[in-house]
């Protein structure tokens, strides 16, 4: 009796035991990888090596001698303005030295030709008065002696003679000293501008012939040949294509995830299938608005630019901020939280168990597991019905 009654609870047991519902849950491996966590935004990109050409004065493009995408050397011929308005500049200028030189040379003589001439016509003239005044002067003298002059006609005399001294030694001086040292400086400083005026048509004139100022390849040509422009405007830019950075915003609560040297991958949607990569140069020193956002400038080196980049382009870059190689992972939906107590539920047999686990770095997909599971354990990621995940329910692992 009691071997029969021992069959039937066993099979009453049997019997129960299958007869019990297990839901079917999806399930992870507890393994080991690499996690990091990231942070994305938009960027452009700026060449670290450039040259934008400007039109030194108004004129007309007379020759383009490059197309876009030409790789061009030092020196080599890009672009010819018209001459006329540069040549007219030029002339003025030098005009205005020559006149100014001119004006010096006169001061340092004691004023021009004719100035010079006169001045001596008026000198000759006043030294005859002089003569004449002095001789007067001796003929009443004698005539007083002997009665035939008052003591008032010589004092008279005497009176012009002084009267004509004074004004020929005012020549004297006006002939020999001019101008003061003050007068002759700010006359040279006017010759220097004048100068410095001529230095900078030349310049201007040199410039309508655009040269490339080193190796690289025309990325922009606003203007097309026989184009009106005016002085500023932009001709053309040529731009080192292997040396690339870029300047990408990051909203505010993500600056303080950034330092110098992190990595950084670079994509760009004209090209889905090619990746750039790169490092952080210069972090975010301040905040600034950046249309309706708050964001932190960030300066991005393109390590592996090849000319295949093009300058002004929108790109994402991602820069990795932490990474976490070879720790224990488990998929993030696996996780959960009550509190500040993280817990899994985790395959024994054929039941959940609720298990308590410390966590380390979290990203979108992984989180870090630094306690309470090993390698190979089987965790629950969510049940295909819409049954509840809970400790010591039956379930049966999804095929």
């Amino acid at each position: 009796m009691w071997v029969v009654l021992a069959v039937v609870v066993v099979a009453g047991l049997f019997f129960v035991r299958s007869g019990e519902k297990r839901v079917t849950v999806r399930v992870a491996e507890v393994q080991r990888s690499t996690i990091d966590q990231r942070v994305s935004t938009n960027g452009k990109v700026v060449p670290t090596v450039d040259f934008q050409a400007h039109a030194p004065t108004g004129g007309e493009v007379k020759a383009l001698y490059v197309s876009l995408n030409d790789t061009v050397k030092a020196g080599q011929p890009l672009l010819r303005l018209s001459d006329a308005q540069a040549r007219k500049d030029v002339a003025a200028a030098e005009a205005g030295v020559a006149s100014a030189e001119a004006q010096l040379d006169a001061m340092k003589k004691g004023g021009t030709q004719d100035e010079r001439i006169a001045a001596k016509g008026d000198l000759e003239s006043a030294e005859l008065q002089q003569r004449q005044a002095a001789g007067s002067v001796a003929a009443l003298e004698k005539l007083q002696a002997q009665g035939a002059a008052s003591l008032n006609e010589v004092t008279s005399a005497k009176q012009r003679l002084a009267e004509s001294t004074v004004k020929v030694n005012q020549l004297k001086t006006r002939q020999s000293d001019r101008y003061s040292t003050g007068d002759l400086q700010t006359q040279q400083a006017a010759v220097q501008q004048a100068q410095s005026s001529l230095d900078a048509a030349r310049a201007e004139l040199a410039a309508v012939d655009v040269k490339a100022p080193f190796g690289g390849t025309v990325y922009a040509i606003p203007v097309s040949q026989y184009d009106f422009v005016q002085a500023g405007d932009a001709l053309l830019d040529v731009a080192d294509l292997n040396k690339l950075e870029v300047l990408a915003y990051f909203d505010e609560p993500d600056v303080g995830k950034l330092a110098n040297g992190q990595p950084v991958k670079i994509v760009w949607d004209a090209k889905p299938q090619s990746v750039w990569h790169g490092h952080v140069l210069e972090s975010p020193t301040t905040i600034i608005t950046y249309g309706t956002r708050n964001v932190g400038e960030c300066l991005i080196s393109v390590d592996d630019a090849h000319g295949d980049l093009l300058p002004n382009t929108n790109v994402t870059v991602t820069v990795t901020t932490m990474q976490h190689p070879d720790v224990l992972s488990i998929p993030r939906e696996a996780l959960h939280s009550d509190g500040s107590s993280n817990y899994v539920y985790r395959i024994v047999g054929d039941k959940l168990v609720k298990t308590p686990v410390q966590v380390g770095l979290i990203n979108l997909t992984l989180v870090e597991i630094t306690g309470g599971l090993s390698t190979g354990d089987k965790v629950a990621l969510n049940a295909t019905s819409e049954e509840d995940l809970k400790d010591g329910l039956p379930v049966k692992v999804e095929n």
